[in-house]
């Protein structure tokens, strides 16, 4: 079971936009990896906008996001431009990162067991140890808890301006 502060396990996944995105390309920032189930349902669209809506006080962190879930290439374009999210969906088809980050297995919905992504978000930091996670996220509240967690990591204080969720029907 991963736990904050050991080291991150390293990636190399698959982005809609073509490009392989590894954790090794972004040494020396904070990396926001976090899991979701599934493009272009209600949480998963919801957290996606948020992220989206919060990119530069994330990027005033020196933090990347970066959004995972095992859906294709295509269904990842297709989210992506309908809600012009500004960052990186990858795909983890065969659920290795997943297993590897603790955000795949038993999960419990509305008194359901079932298995299947647990909607994690993992922080890690510049040097490739992860320095906080969220598992079994609830999306309310969750990017401005990330973000205030990250400013004060980095000393920027604990303030997010408010802004809105953009969900285009």
């Amino acid at each position: 079971m991963l736990k904050e502060g050991d080291k991150a396990p390293l990636f190399e996944l698959p982005g809609d936009d073509g490009h392989i995105y590894s954790l090794a390309q972004n040494w020396g920032k904070w990396v926001v990896l976090y899991f979701y189930p599934q493009d272009l349902t209600p949480g998963c669209t919801t957290e996606a906008c948020e992220f989206n809506d919060a990119l530069s006080e994330l990027s005033q962190c020196d933090s990347v996001v970066l959004g995972v879930s095992k859906d294709s290439l295509a269904s990842h374009l297709r989210f992506k431009s309908k809600y012009a999210l500004g960052f990186p969906l990858l795909s983890d088809a065969d659920l290795g990162i997943h297993k590897a980050y603790g955000a795949y297995g038993e999960k419990n919905n509305y008194g359901k067991t079932s298995i299947g992504t647990i909607r994690t978000t993992v922080v890690i930091d510049p040097r490739g140890k992860v320095a906080k996670i969220w598992s079994k996220v609830r999306v309310k509240d969750h990017v401005k808890a990330v973000t205030d967690w990250l400013q004060k990591a980095n000393g920027k204080g604990t303030e997010m301006m408010s802004k809105s969720i953009r969900v285009k029907k």
